[in-house]
């Protein structure tokens, strides 16, 4: 599919970045085609990045192999109903929908019951090229997979999805857990100003301890994150004591339990749009 057509319908910060690193990753200007109604978007768009514009959502999904819908959950319907309205033949195309909480039955509700679908959940880190998404195809060829793989991972890392359930469980692995990172920064970013650093060093240690972490973990995959945390925390020192506070205090169990509630909350939406 490497000289297929792909638009991105309402193009926002995440297709922006997708854009940006299907560019950076040789894919063709031209073979590109990014929707907004926001006439400067497009012009950014174009100045940055070469790739056709369009302001019509219909000549965007007519000219186009693949259509990538980047709207909201709650504007999804609309949208897909122009689309049937218009009369389009949508047999040949492969859709990828980018919105939480609406499922490949209820997409093809909205589409055409023998539409091609990908669900995907990117996460915003992907807005940096550091980002995960998460892929689920219903019904595609492994040349399409093939092809949203290499759409999805300039922007990071996507795996493929066994079960389409999994989505959800995706969203609270990586989709919202760049919150749970920054809860914790912020907690101890809090405590180091009431401690008594300014508040520009407070976020430098912060930033830099978080960063240096990472790091450490993506260099030494052959150590697991359990020993990486057990290298740094000596018996009676320091760090012991403050670990041992988190794990009385039930962190990890409270952590497993977020996830739960967003889980919860990623299946409630899927019956309620």
């Amino acid at each position: 599919m490497a000289n297929k057509t792909i638009s991105f319908i309402g193009t926002g910060n995440m297709s922006y970045a997708i854009i940006g690193g299907m560019i950076k990753n040789g894919f063709a200007p031209q073979s590109i085609i990014a929707t907004n109604r926001n006439a400067e978007k497009l012009a950014k768009a174009h100045a940055d990045f070469g790739v056709r514009t369009e302001q019509d959502n219909l000549k965007a999904v007519e000219e186009a192999d693949v259509v990538v819908l980047s709207v909201k959950p709650q504007m999804m319907a609309e949208l897909c109903q122009t689309f049937v309205d218009a009369g389009l033949d949508l047999s040949n195309k492969l859709f990828v929908s980018v919105a939480a909480g609406i499922t490949v039955k209820r997409l093809r509700e909205m589409l055409a019951e023998d539409v091609k679908l990908v669900r995907c959940m990117p996460n915003t880190p992907s807005l940096l090229g550091r980002g995960v998404s998460g892929l689920f195809a219903a019904d595609i060829s492994d040349e399409e997979k093939t092809y949203i793989e290499q759409v999805f991972s300039s922007t990071g890392i996507a795996i493929w999805l066994k079960q389409e359930s999994q989505i959800n469980d995706v969203i609270a692995v990586t989709g919202s857990s760049p919150a749970y990172f920054f809860l914790f920064m912020e907690a101890i970013e809090e405590k180091a100003i009431a401690l008594g650093f300014s508040p520009e060093q407070a976020r430098a240690l912060v930033q830099q301890t978080a960063l240096g972490a990472a790091e450490m973990a993506l260099s030494q995959q052959d150590i697991s994150i359990a020993q990486l945390r057990a290298n740094v925390t000596s018996k009676g020192g320091t760090t012991h004591a403050a670990v041992e506070h988190l794990k009385a205090n039930q962190l990890p169990q409270t952590v497993a339990d977020a996830m739960d509630a967003c889980i919860a909350r990623a299946e409630e939406m899927e019956q309620q749009i």
